[in-house]
């Protein structure tokens, strides 16, 4: 059961691909408006749902197969996530019927999922913390509220290619390519995951932790940050460390998943630079002609909508859950744990851009930025703080 829940996620995942191709097609040939338009649009929509039973499938069939809800590491929940993009991107498309959502939704979804697939998909027993019938409740809950607003990414990703100025370099430009370069990262890290596990790589320090409990770390790629004062352990395929990590890094995988980030931005920062070379321009600048027929309004309306959605549900598992299963779990409601406070900070951001929105009227582009913004500290708590920051919430 286990291998044919991977399976169908496998499947989805080429299903979502064929629908983005399709939905391209569809939007290309948008102004048109002829019957064969109609039953591309028709199509790749019909392949999104498919997709999307496909995911549930094997959500369903995983939780069979554990026994409790798949969503309690970062394999687990990451590709959870990459299930609620998709479901939020269905319903979205259900009420506007844009086919330009779907060009970049879709692919913003894959790549949550490949991402996913770096981290170890075996299932194990659940922790005395995560025995609790919250577990489902509040992550679930969380990750919801996360996907729907990552459609506000989505659409004001999609306004501010269309609304920057590309013929100059600016601050609005340059901040663009860093979007796109952090997600060509997220694709570079997948991509050399894939190939140190093909290659059965794998490097062993042996460290004397700060509690004095000697230790074994096992990198799975080439180690560019040691642990502090490790010992590199004799294998044929092992390179020593080019720097050692600081000394304040003192988690017990802290320098392996520091390590990890940082062949993240190499990778992708090689996959920025290779495309660069292809395009001869700017990925911005590449794409805004062809979104010259996308109406702007409704890309901005799209995301205010989202994020009038998402908002809710994200406050209600984030934070009123998550409160409760911390007070049942460690006798408090709070305690300024990492994760607990990068979800904070992800609430008041959007509760923030809800204020300014009604109250200011910022609409159009600043609402874009805050919509992109808010997705960035989203993802900022998923990778940054669960690879590199020690919490309770540590479960990367």
């Amino acid at each position: 059961m286990f291998q044919l829940s991977s399976q169908l996620l496998g499947i989805s995942f080429f299903i979502f691909f064929i629908a983005t191709i399709l939905f391209s097609a569809s939007f290309k040939t948008h102004k048109n408006k002829d019957t064969k338009l109609s039953k591309i649009e028709k199509i790749a929509f019909i392949l999104t749902i498919v997709g999307f039973i496909f995911q549930v499938s094997y959500f369903v069939l995983r939780w069979i197969a554990s026994g409790y809800a798949p969503v309690s590491n970062m394999f687990e929940y990451m590709t959870f996530f990459g299930i609620t993009i998709v479901l939020a991107f269905i319903i979205i498309y259900l009420v506007y019927k844009t086919s330009i959502l779907g060009v970049f939704a879709l692919p913003i979804a894959m790549i949550i999922i490949a991402y996913a697939s770096v981290f170890p998909d075996n299932m194990q027993p659940l922790v005395p913390a995560l025995q609790s019938y919250w577990l489902k409740i509040h992550v679930t809950t969380a990750a919801l509220g996360e996907g729907v607003l990552a459609i506000s990414f989505v659409a004001g990703l999609i306004f501010l290619i269309k609304a920057v100025n590309q013929h100059k370099t600016t601050k609005e430009t340059v901040f663009l390519e860093l979007v796109m370069y952090a997600l060509l990262s997220t694709i570079g890290f997948a991509g050399v995951t894939l190939i140190f596990n093909t290659m059965n790589y794998e490097t062993n320090y042996s460290w004397v932790s700060e509690t004095d409990v000697e230790t074994t770390i096992t990198y799975t790629m080439p180690a560019i940050v040691g642990p502090p004062n490790g010992t590199l352990e004799e294998s044929n395929n092992s390179y020593g460390a080019l720097v050692d990590a600081p000394y304040w890094m003192n988690g017990v995988n802290a320098p392996r998943k520091l390590n990890s980030l940082l062949w993240a931005l190499l990778s992708g920062l090689s996959l920025y630079i290779i495309t660069r070379l292809i395009l001869r321009k700017r990925i911005g600048a590449f794409i805004q002609p062809k979104l010259k027929n996308v109406r702007a309004d409704l890309l901005d309306e799209i995301g205010y909508r989202s994020v009038l959605i998402g908002f809710p549900i994200f406050t209600l598992g984030a934070l009123i859950f998550a409160m409760i299963w911390a007070q049942e779990a460690w006798t408090r409601f709070w305690g300024w744990d990492p994760k607990e406070v990068w979800a904070l900070i992800t609430w008041l951001f959007y509760a923030a851009y809800l204020h300014l929105r009604l109250s200011k009227g910022w609409q159009g582009k600043k609402s874009a930025w805050l919509a992109v913004i808010g997705f960035i500290i989203i993802m900022l708590n998923l990778v940054v703080v669960n690879l590199v920051i020690a919490g309770l919430h540590s479960y990367a």
